[in-house]
């Protein structure tokens, strides 16, 4: 089988390089070129140190790309929609891992980006790169947005429920999201930087976070917040979403829920034991892999469901739910590229 040639633009950042440590094994392609402005004619390695002698791989620039089966692109927001017209000249299959292409209506952009999008017409070109939740839509796809890390973590936990048809109409849900420093990308800010972020729990989105557009239009309900904080933590993400039944109900009548949405899930682990520090979803358990955990519990004295779901925010939040949706548009086995068993104790 001849490989399939991708080229990744922006892959100095930390999604780029998790894509590059996914896609360097992947029996079914082969990385033709890799793009950095401020690291062009570097080795991959210098950037990245966890590669060296996995890959000879120099960065260039991107007005040196040359046209290629699939481009994968991990520039921040905003900077791959100008372009999209370029990009979209050198590979008939995209695969975006910015938020420029996440929602599919242009009002809804303007809402939460605060600007109008400009090239609304692709909009509705992308698919979603969920596959829990778009997979039918992903077959065949060639243009396809990445997730929000929080927004992927939020609707997880939530869908079986909604599917099910399950909650209030009339009351909120409200989804807690504890974010990991890696969700703010390589270039530090204040608010990143290692000594203001080292032991602290700072919230930093309380209300009106762009991601809760992404869960919204998922799970088609408008009636969902999310609330972030920040954690002394690399890597991961946990959301821990509040939720009102239409009537109360019981934890096992919820195992039956959730294993009819997620029994034959690859990626997806039910995380819902009686005892045990591990009984629940945390995201420390799944550090390096592109697997989601997820669990549920419920107060008897309310009702109230809480919905929880951890993942990789560069892995099953960015890099491996991109990966897993190539796979999907491109007919491979789905999980190829992406049998890793997590790093423990990370």
């Amino acid at each position: 089988m001849e490989r399939v040639r991708i080229s990744i633009v922006g892959a100095s950042g930390y999604v780029g390089g998790e894509l590059l440590r996914l896609l360097l094994r992947h029996p079914y392609v082969e990385i033709a070129q890799v793009t950095s402005e401020s690291h062009a004619g570097e080795p991959v390695h210098r950037v990245h140190p966890h590669l060296r002698k996995a890959t000879g791989l120099t960065f260039c620039r991107m007005a040196d790309l040359k046209p290629c089966d699939v481009l994968f692109i991990a520039l921040p927001h905003g900077q791959v929609a100008p372009r999209i017209e370029a990009f979209a000249a050198l590979a008939p299959v995209l695969v975006d891992l910015s938020a420029d292409f996440r929602l599919r209506r242009p009002e809804d952009y303007a809402r939460w980006y605060g600007h109008p999008h400009p090239h609304p017409e692709w909009l509705s070109r992308f698919v979603y790169g969920l596959p829990e939740r778009y997979r039918a839509e992903l077959r065949g796809a060639r243009a396809i947005s990445g997730v929000g890390c929080n927004a992927t973590a939020a609707i997880l936990a939530l869908w079986p429920l909604v599917q099910a048809d399950l909650l209030d109409p009339e009351r909120p849900v409200i989804v807690d999201i504890q974010a990991a420093s890696s969700e703010a990308g390589r270039e530090p800010n204040p608010g990143s930087h290692h000594p203001e972020r080292h032991g602290a729990i700072r919230p930093y989105a309380p209300v009106q976070h762009r991601h809760t557009a992404e869960v919204r239009q998922a799970l088609g309900r408008e009636g969902v917040v999310l609330s972030l904080t920040a954690v002394d933590a690399v890597r991961g993400v946990l959301a821990i979403a509040h939720a009102w039944p239409r009537d109360r109900i019981a934890e096992p009548e919820l195992w039956r829920i959730y294993r009819a949405a997620y029994g034959e899930e690859p990626f997806i682990r039910l995380v819902k034991d009686r005892q045990g520090v591990h009984r629940l979803p945390d995201p420390k358990a799944v550090v390096g892999s592109n697997f989601a955990d997820v669990g549920f519990a419920v107060e008897e004295e309310t009702g109230r469901i809480v919905a929880l779901c951890a993942l990789d925010n560069l892995m099953k939040g960015a890099a491996g739910s991109a990966v897993q949706s190539l796979n999907i548009a491109m007919g491979w086995p789905e999980t190829t590229g992406l049998d890793l068993i997590p790093v423990y104790p990370a």
